[in-house]
């Protein structure tokens, strides 16, 4: 399987000039832990995480490191931890290395990238453009289904596609949601805000051409999940 398989799309972004809590805001109404930050053309310039928003110094969360490492910080090093906690923009907080992969790249790949760089998302780049993201549940969600050395099929892929359609129209959140398919057969893993949501999800497989079968793996959220962690 490929990132393009498990991705979740479309992405929820903000722009560089986005304030803190408007992005604060948006974790927690959306339910994800990170977002990343893009420009005009839809490049991606970082990554806004909780982490991030932790070390805060207006929310009183700010923390400082030992005296003795302070007094070794240059005056540059000083500068950019001071933007970090008492900035008010995207581009001020955001993590500017950012970990990508390609709609080609092998979820096993993409699984190492995690592992390696410690990171919990990877966003996934067509032409240097955002078009989704991947994150440890997609990669668990792909791996649960797939055989190895197994292979999507190109009429699966086209399925896959026409269902992401189906069930925007349908009403579904889709940030939340995300889909795979295999020799015809839909998954679908997320969280919904309504069981009409998830009905509108079955009634949304069962009349895409292609899908032979539908397994149901979405829930439907409660005000404990809704204060809870994030699906991406």
């Amino acid at each position: 399987m490929l990132a393009k398989d498990v991705m979740t799309t479309p992405v929820m972004t903000v722009r560089p000039e986005t304030g803190v809590r408007e992005i604060a805001a948006l974790l927690l109404e959306c339910r994800i832990s990170a977002v990343p930050v893009v420009d005009d053309a839809g490049r991606v310039l970082g990554i806004v995480s909780e982490g991030d928003l932790i070390n805060r110094a207006d929310a009183g969360t700010r923390h400082r490191r030992s005296w003795w490492l302070e007094m070794l910080k240059s005056e540059e090093e000083q500068s950019r931890d001071y933007l970090r906690s008492h900035g008010q923009r995207a581009e001020d907080v955001m993590t500017r290395e950012v970990i990508a992969a390609s709609e080609d790249t092998p979820i096993s790949e993409i699984a190492a990238l995690l592992e390696k760089h410690r990171v919990k998302r990877v966003p996934v780049l067509r032409d240097g453009k955002l078009v989704g993201i991947v994150s440890r549940a997609n990669l668990l969600q792909g791996l649960a289904l797939a055989e190895p050395a197994a292979a999507v099929s190109e009429d699966d892929r086209d399925i896959r596609k026409r269902l992401l359609q189906a069930l925007k129209e349908a009403g579904l959140p889709m940030h939340q949601v995300n889909v795979t398919v295999r020799d015809g057969a839909a998954s679908l893993w997320g969280w919904v805000d309504a069981e009409v949501q998830r009905q509108a999800a079955r009634a949304a497989a069962e009349s895409t051409p292609g899908v032979r079968r539908f397994e149901d793996h979405l829930m439907v959220s409660t005000p404990a999940m809704r204060a809870g962690s994030g699906y991406v």
